[in-house]
């Protein structure tokens, strides 16, 4: 099991060339830019954009949708891991999508809303220096929902776009995802009953799909470990490379910074931040320094 960091960590971070914002005070994007309009709802992502981007680039981009129980939440919740992926070289994104408090939706919009900013980002990678064919998308509980269904659910697609862009990323980091939307898992009583698998990742796993990194604490009262266990069972046995990094001890959200949220530190964020950088390197998201 995944032990609390200590004091080295900071060294070992900067001796690679792993550097994370001094001042999360400070952390903001390059710019907003509009991805959807959908009814009243006008849907933005937050970008940031790495040191000395060109639109001849051909850079690794990275998507991230917030937490919030499909309910609310924020985008500024990755605003310290997309700066640290920008950093990295990656044109990194914070995304919006529709959620109940504010637009009277279900979890099925917000899938929705999730992949169209995965074709949204891949339509328009030539206007912003991204490699259409290196999309990573992440997200945490919710929104590692929303992330993990734009690689998992096929189907629930927005009306109206254009289908002969994929909306399917190269690759997923999951954080304290939600996985089964059954009673097993989390959410049920947001679905009518015959709707609990239909966008359920462990009710759909097959072969081929890309890469996964998942991050969860072992204690997590919110949305069961057992489920990231399964999941990643799942996965394998249909030949697909998921890859689960145990938090021991660990609740939900342990994951955040201290920019989201400032009791939690960033240790465990670094720690999530550091493995995620290796797994991008081996899967070739990122070049290896």
């Amino acid at each position: 099991m995944m032990k609390a960091p200590n004091f080295r960590l900071s060294a070992f971070l900067l001796l690679f060339g792993i550097t994370f914002p001094a001042d999360a005070a400070e952390i903001t994007p390059t710019r907003s830019l509009t991805y959807k309009s959908v009814g009243d709802a006008e849907l933005k992502m937050d970008l940031f954009e790495p040191e000395g981007l060109k639109a001849t680039d051909h850079r690794p981009a990275i998507v991230f949708f917030f937490g919030g129980g499909w309910s609310g939440g924020s985008t500024k919740q990755f605003y310290q891991q997309a700066r640290a992926m920008a950093d990295q070289g990656m044109v990194a994104f914070s995304a919006d999508y529709r959620v109940k408090g504010r637009n009277k939706t279900t979890p099925f919009e917000c899938v929705k809303d999730g992949k169209s900013a995965i074709r949204w980002v891949r339509q328009h990678a030539a206007e912003f220096g991204i490699d259409p064919d290196r999309i990573v998308a992440a997200g945490g509980s919710a929104g590692g929902h929303v992330a993990a269904c734009t690689g998992v659910i096929e189907g629930h697609e927005e009306a109206g776009e254009d289908m002969s862009i994929s909306s399917i990323p190269n690759a997923m980091i999951l954080f304290n995802p939600v996985l089964d939307t059954t009673e097993k898992g989390y959410g049920a009583k947001n679905f009518k009953p015959e709707q609990q698998t239909d966008i359920s990742p462990c009710h759909h796993v097959r072969k081929g799909i890309f890469p996964t990194l998942l991050f969860h604490g072992t204690a997590d009262k919110t949305v069961p470990f057992e489920n990231a266990e399964r999941f990643t069972k799942l996965m394998q046995e249909a030949g697909n490379e998921c890859v689960l990094v145990p938090f021991e001890g660990k609740d939900h959200g342990f994951f955040n910074g201290s920019f989201f949220r400032k009791s939690n530190g960033d240790a465990d964020y670094e720690v999530t931040m550091k493995r995620s950088i290796e797994f991008l390197k081996e899967h070739g998201m990122l070049s290896a320094k």
